[in-house]
């Protein structure tokens, strides 16, 4: 499956972001769908997923209660709603997709290109 992140931006603190994530190529709705994200220097890190229905979503404790993710498997897109944006959020944020839940970026066989959310302070 070919996955394309958008909607990074530059944002003040406080603020809020849509990503998206379009799947092509396969089947969407047969895959568990997360988002990464990797700050400069830094290892890439779990942010949350979503299940292949969109039934169950699973948040890292960083982000929980703030970000949003949601699928609509009829469009083939993911969501990452960002809410109280904080300048520590500032990484390139990735999409994936894996056929099992995971919260590992071993598990996830495919990667979209990443998107800049830069939080100012």
């Amino acid at each position: 499956v070919q996955l394309q992140a958008s909607g990074g931006g530059l944002v003040q603190a406080g603020g809020s972001l849509r990503l998206s994530c379009a799947a092509s190529g396969r089947t969407f709705s047969n895959y568990v769908m997360g988002w990464f994200r990797q700050a400069p220097g830094k290892e890439r890190e779990f942010v949350g997923y979503i299940s292949e229905s969109g039934s169950r979503t699973y948040y890292a404790d960083s982000v929980k209660g703030r970000f949003t993710i949601s699928r609509d498997n009829i469009e083939n897109t993911m969501y990452l709603h960002m809410n109280s944006l904080k300048p520590k959020d500032t990484a390139v944020y990735y999409c994936a997709a894996s056929s099992a839940i995971a919260t590992v970026p071993g598990w996830y066989d495919y990667w979209g290109q990443g998107t800049q959310v830069t939080v100012s302070s």
